[in-house]
């Protein structure tokens, strides 16, 4: 395209998310330690889309649950907490002190701050004494090892507090501290959640003393994060970038700099791939399909989605939010939806109008099959709900 800049087309972009992210059935991974490696980060907003989205890649589906539980509870070689726009993710245990030094700890700072600012206009206790209580509380639940917040005021009454929040707005509401407290601590990078309540489908979590790690230069750490997720995902414009980090724009240029990033041409404009990663990528040897669960990482990955996803298609698979749902994908591009009835039966509709032929059909019903064996009667609603799903979900 001119001064040496290379092309990379939405082909071609098809081609490496397929391999990368582990979609097309000759790259599915052994292990969900593999899968979150190759992703970077699995969307934890919703419990069942980690194992969802896990299950989309293994070559084994059948151990999605077992092989996740362990990894994420009792080898904790992968770690739920916040990170990228104060969201919760999944990451490698290994990634942990990377996410908190350059997406965490500035969100961290605003949290604190805003507690006390709320605790202070509802005439709450003041900062002396909150740190007298996330003492106690972080005390008692290295004694513990894991506990509900529940638990841990049976420790720590002082944790069963109430304060008023936003008086006279219309969103004013009653927050308990233990509730403000543990999130705060959360994005702070000092707990982390456990396991939950309930079945793996559950959002009720216990929490837990998160596992200690390094402090690292923020921007070392944002350096790390941006090139080992171009390593995964690129290329990705300027855009989807400082979408997916949360950071300003001046913190994506210094992490592009700083990895001596390469410069493409993309039917969006300027991207960006990590040094080396330039050449042409061959995709994989037959058309591929997946059923992916809603948040999954491959569509909510770009904030430019047009190579894989047709603009027409949002409103139905996306809410209000911006959240995705379940998709239907066939060799690289969002077909459809899916969804399960109150059975636990799953159906799928294709939306694109020219339809996709038998061979794909054929090949989404297979998928279908393959994901229904391993969640048997689990029935799994997505906390962000659809128009297509809910139709579908009947």
């Amino acid at each position: 395209m001119g001064d040496g800049v290379r092309y990379i087309g939405a082909a071609e972009r098809r081609a490496r998310l397929a391999l990368r992210q582990r979609l097309a059935p000759e790259a599915r991974a052994g292990s969900p330690e593999e899968v979150a490696g190759s992703l970077v980060a699995l969307h934890g907003t919703d419990p069942a889309t980690v194992y969802l989205a896990v299950g989309a890649r293994l070559a084994d589906a059948a151990t999605t649950v077992p092989e996740t539980d362990r990894a994420l509870y009792t080898d904790r070689s992968l770690v739920r907490m916040h990170g990228m726009r104060h969201t919760v993710f999944v990451f490698p245990t290994d990634l942990t002190a990377v996410v908190h030094a350059s997406t965490g700890l500035a969100v961290a700072a605003r949290e604190r701050t805003s507690l006390l600012k709320d605790m202070a206009k509802a005439g709450a206790p003041d900062a002396a004494w909150l740190k007298e209580v996330e003492e106690s509380a972080l005390a008692a639940l290295t004694r513990r090892g894991q506990a509900t917040a529940a638990e841990l005021a049976q420790d720590e009454p002082r944790l069963r507090e109430q304060f008023a929040y936003a008086a006279g707005k219309s969103y004013e509401g009653v927050h308990t501290v233990s509730t403000r407290l543990l999130r705060v601590l959360g994005v702070e990078g000092r707990v982390v959640r456990g396991r939950p309540l309930g079945s793996w489908t559950s959002s009720q979590f216990r929490w837990a003393v998160a596992p200690p790690h390094p402090e690292l230069d923020v921007a070392e750490a944002q350096a790390a994060l941006l090139g080992r997720w171009l390593t995964a995902c690129g290329p990705a414009t300027e855009d989807d970038l400082k979408w997916w980090t949360g950071w300003k724009v001046t913190d994506v240029r210094r992490a592009l700099a700083a990895i001596g990033a390469r410069s493409v041409a993309l039917d969006e404009g300027t991207g960006y791939v990590v040094d080396g990663d330039v050449e042409p990528v061959a995709g994989p040897a037959q058309p591929w399909v997946a059923l992916l669960p809603g948040l999954d990482p491959a569509a909510m990955g770009w904030r430019e989605r047009d190579w894989y996803l047709a603009p027409e298609l949002r409103p139905l698979l996306f809410d209000r939010s911006g959240n995705v749902g379940p998709t239907v994908w066939w060799d690289g591009r969002v077909v459809g939806g899916w969804a399960q009835r109150l059975d636990g039966e799953i159906v799928w509709r294709v939306l694109v109008p020219s339809g996709v032929g038998r061979e794909a059909e054929a090949a989404i019903g297979a998928e279908v099959q393959r994901l229904q064996g391993w969640l048997g009667t689990t029935k799994v609603t997505p906390r962000f709900r659809t128009p297509v799903e809910k139709e579908l979900a009947g």
